[in-house]
């Protein structure tokens, strides 16, 4: 009893090698979350824990090596630069222990990570990656907003899940990378600034100037139809109007595609081109820039709701003074709208609101209570329900301007902003016919077209656990387990080559 007494003690005990503000923070936090907390300096004497901090006045204060001798779980808080010197003379003392680098890089390093460079200098110890995406503010603070998520690296599974329930019982959620060579993309992981978002907005914004020149083209150069101090909302709002929905249909234009190459190649297992590939992992960041534009469009449109700018929304009543003298005074009172303006707010009204469903459901609290089903009617059938509303408004709005002046449908941009939403409904309306859905649903559950003629030129089964991969139009003989197209830095890279694949090909080993 006395024996499993003390291994719990020990497991509840937690050591800490640093006191600056991250070491404080996770003190505080360990210690709130039931822990025994022992901090660890170098000059414990000049420290005053609870002088800084009074909800630290219950943390043990000691010097480094007696740190590492009191407990079997450390957190190094310390910088990369300092490694070498805390560990310099004491390697032998942290054999066993299990070492949890919270340490950053200023800049990213694809050669090796903070965490294997520290199990160079201890080999005996088990390094652990992990809490570096926490902040020293999220840690002290649990109405913080942040992500909880709390990424774990070791080559040991029985440290990971250590670490692991550690991080549960301090209220946050751990997310198991594997082995230690994983800690290179957790330390990369602070240092990205929106890498998922470069795209979308790219595009976003290269869309909007194309139209923009182009309104300015035939509102102000082609012909004057607007003073120039009417660019700042009048103008500006058709441009942002255009983009979103331009935006939005590209969104849902990807899947789209990918239908089309999967029919093309008659299987699911042929990876998609690296664009395609982008393409559809930054469907949630181009709807999210649809949403936002859309938005601005609906505020903007609110602004300017008055005859005076969209004076073919409403009715018009002539009301002419009699002449006293020569000639009489005539002039417009407008009244009710007309069937144009009410069915394209309502078009609108009804699109927005779907919009703003489909937004809601990207949010994590409220993606984590679907199901995949919901989820999918949500993202997919909502999806292009808006899409076909703001087609609707936007038919609406330009089809009175068709009709009458159909030759001039090149300078509509009511009907050129529809070209690509169209394009993408008429497909999903294809693809969603049942003998083409049935299809694509059976090739999306594992059935080949052609299941024994090669599908790539860069891969071919030579024998039982090998494939022949071709490197520069050398083929090499590598192991099967590799996937068809290796991440970058892997030994054999993969090249996307045309044509099919000649099976009689000589072998190089």
């Amino acid at each position: 009893m006395a024996t499993g007494m003390s291994t719990i003690d020990s497991v509840r005990q937690i050591g800490i090698i640093g006191t600056g503000d991250f070491a404080r923070a996770l003190a505080k936090r360990l210690y709130f979350s039931g822990y025994d907390v022992i901090m660890g300096s170098r000059k414990p004497e000049t420290k005053m824990l609870s002088a800084i901090d009074e909800c630290l006045c219950n943390v043990s204060l000691t010097t480094t090596e007696e740190c590492v001798k009191s407990v079997s779980i450390l957190f190094l808080a310390v910088h990369v630069e300092n490694f070498k010197d805390l560990v310099h003379g004491n390697e032998e003392s942290f054999d066993g222990k299990i070492l949890i680098d919270v340490s950053n890089r200023d800049r990213p390093n694809t050669v090796h990570s903070n965490a294997e460079y520290l199990q160079t200098l201890v080999p005996n110890a088990t390094i652990v990656k992990a809490f570096n995406v926490i902040s020293a503010y999220a840690m002290e603070n649990d109405y913080n907003t942040s992500s909880r998520q709390v990424f774990i690296a070791s080559n040991s599974g029985n440290a990971r899940s250590v670490v692991s329930n550690v991080a549960k019982d301090m209220n946050f959620r751990p997310v198991d990378f594997g082995g230690l060579f994983a800690a290179r993309r957790i330390e990369n992981h602070p240092l990205r600034l929106f890498p998922d978002w470069r795209g979308p907005l790219g595009f976003a914004l290269a869309v909007f100037n194309i139209w923009l020149l182009f309104l300015i083209y035939i509102y102000y150069i082609s012909a004057s139809v607007y003073k120039w101090e009417q660019i700042f909302v009048k103008v500006l709002n058709k441009a942002i109007c255009m983009t979103g929905i331009t935006t939005l249909a590209v969104t849902y234009l990807a899947s789209s595609f990918a239908t089309i190459f999967q029919i093309h190649y008659g299987t699911k297992h042929i990876r998609f081109s690296r664009w395609l590939d982008k393409w559809l992992k930054t469907r949630k960041q181009l709807g999210l820039v649809s949403f936002t534009l859309i938005s601005m469009h609906v505020v903007m449109s609110v602004l300017i709701m008055s005859p005076t700018y969209l004076r073919s929304w409403f009715h018009s009543t002539a009301i002419t003074i009699p002449a006293h003298l020569n000639e009489s005074f005539k002039f417009d009172q407008i009244t009710w709208m007309t069937w144009k303006g009410e069915a394209a707010c309502l078009s609108g009204i009804l699109a927005y609101i779907v919009l703003c469903f489909i937004c809601a459901s990207t949010f994590p609290s409220v993606t984590d209570s679907l199901n995949w089903r919901e989820w999918r009617f949500a993202q997919s059938i909502l999806g292009h329900i808006a899409l076909c509303l703001s087609v609707g408004h936007v038919l609406v709005m330009g089809a009175p301007g068709w009709l009458a002046k159909p030759h001039v449908l090149y300078k509509s941009i009511t009907f050129l902003c529809s070209i690509i939403p169209w394009f993408t409904l008429v497909l999903k309306l294809i693809f969603s016919l049942p003998c083409v859905d049935k299809y694509v649903m059976k090739i999306r559950k594992g059935w080949e077209r052609n299941e024994d003629s090669c599908k790539a030129k860069c891969m071919k089964q030579t024998h039982k656990g090998y494939v022949e991969m071709s490197t520069n139009g050398t083929m090499v003989e590598v192991p099967s387990c590799m996937e068809a197209c290796p991440c970058p830095g892997d030994t054999y890279p993969m090249e996307t080559l045309k044509g099919r694949c000649d099976c009689s090909a000589p072998r190089h080993v």
